[in-house]
């Protein structure tokens, strides 16, 4: 079945004179052109779905790029992809794919771990010798993965889209963002492994050691070992600071002080291995898939991402969190960059799967209302 709907969305809220990069808070009317695709009338609730995406853009988003498969697949784009020229969505686009970084990394660092060059039971220490001081005790490549580490937060160039935006265009190395954890000491109340706190810090040390194992670039492992194999041919990290997103992309916005801002343009060198990947929601999907599948990962490592320490209040695993809805336990990464919502989720058994990509105007925020929006649906039957 397939079904398409198109509205209009009314000129004066999209022929919009951006000057420095602020626009005037438009009046989100209808919706720019839209189109479901379904191929099957079992599996994911087709109606949410379609609803989802329907009225884009609004407040809320100006676009969203939505994958769902497993038993029953379900395919969905709206909105605009520049709000100057009213262009519709590009369902291929690229874009920022914020924390999902983290799954490619901790792939990396696992099939290393499969082929001897690394133990997970291993120090940092031991692998990147003189990067913390005497203060710290012994920290373990699996603490790194599963974010039990114990390293406090490094720094960045903006926790939230405000600060960040004057600084966008300069530049942060991952042995900066380290070494300003490192002097913050060690977490003063929970030695490594007795307390789960995600953040930043465990991966971007862990893109460094991936990089002192191999003597190659972080980038390039991730190409060679994952893209290319898996023919994720849109798939790619940044040159260095460069903060374009280079091929088929939609604008992202944000709000910042009352006005839609074009944040598109964005250097995320303190992200790192943490979070700068740029990507589509068809090469995340054949992520997805051929990981779970063992394709990527072989086991026993593979049982790393799927395995939550037992420690009060943790979820995560190597890079995975695992949450239940309906009744389903799924696993998934969102990801978040200014401009741009990610998330992949799925069954372990594949059954249901979900990729977007939501061009939310508060991508930083409160992911939940997105997911609730655009993802939770996929899980509903």
């Amino acid at each position: 079945m397939r079904a398409r709907r198109r509205t209009t969305v009314l000129a004066a809220s999209l022929v919009l004179a951006l000057g420095a990069a602020p626009l005037a808070a438009p009046a989100f009317a209808a919706s720019g052109p839209a189109a479901a695709h379904t191929t099957t009338t079992t599996g994911p609730d087709t109606e949410a779905l379609e609803a989802a995406i329907k009225g884009l853009p609004d407040q809320d988003a100006t676009a969203a790029l939505v994958r769902v498969g497993g038993r029953g697949s379900w395919h969905g784009v709206a909105g605009v992809r520049d709000l100057r020229t009213g262009a519709p969505a590009l369902e291929n686009a690229r874009f920022r794919a914020g924390s999902t970084t983290k799954i490619v990394t901790a792939a990396l660092v696992l099939q290393l771990a499969a082929e001897g060059r690394i133990s997970l039971d291993g120090t940092v220490q031991r692998y990147l010798p003189g990067l913390l001081t005497e203060d710290f005790a012994p920290i373990t490549v699996r603490q790194l993965l599963n974010f039990t580490s114990g390293l406090q937060p490094g720094a960045s160039l903006g926790e939230d889209v405000d600060d960040g935006y004057e600084h966008r265009f300069e530049t942060l190395t991952p042995e900066e963002v380290v070494a300003a954890s490192v002097a913050k000491g060690p977490d003063p109340e929970y030695a490594p492994g007795a307390r789960q706190r995600y953040g930043n810090i465990h991966y971007t040390v862990l893109g460094m050691l991936i990089e002192k194992v191999t003597g190659d670039s972080y980038a390039h492992q991730a190409a060679a070992r994952i893209f290319r194999p898996l023919g994720m041919r849109h798939t790619s990290f940044p040159d260095g600071p460069d903060p374009r997103i280079h091929g088929p992309h939609n604008r992202g916005y944000d709000w910042i002080d009352g006005k839609l801002v074009d944040v598109t343009d964005w250097n995320m060198s303190d992200r790192f291995a943490a979070g700068d990947l740029i990507s589509t929601t068809a090469d995340l999907e054949q992520l997805l898939f051929a990981l779970f599948r063992g394709q990527v990962v072989p086991e026993p490592q593979l049982t790393e991402m799927f395995t939550v320490p037992d420690i009060d209040g943790a979820t995560m695993g190597a890079a995975l969190q695992r949450f239940e809805l309906n009744g389903k336990e799924i696993w998934g990464k969102t990801g978040a960059r200014p401009g741009y919502h990610t998330v992949v989720a799925a069954t372990r058994d594949l059954s249901r799967t979900v990729v977007y990509s939501v061009n939310s105007t508060d991508a930083k925020g409160d992911g939940l209302p997105i997911a609730q929006r655009f993802a939770f649906p996929a899980f509903n039957r």
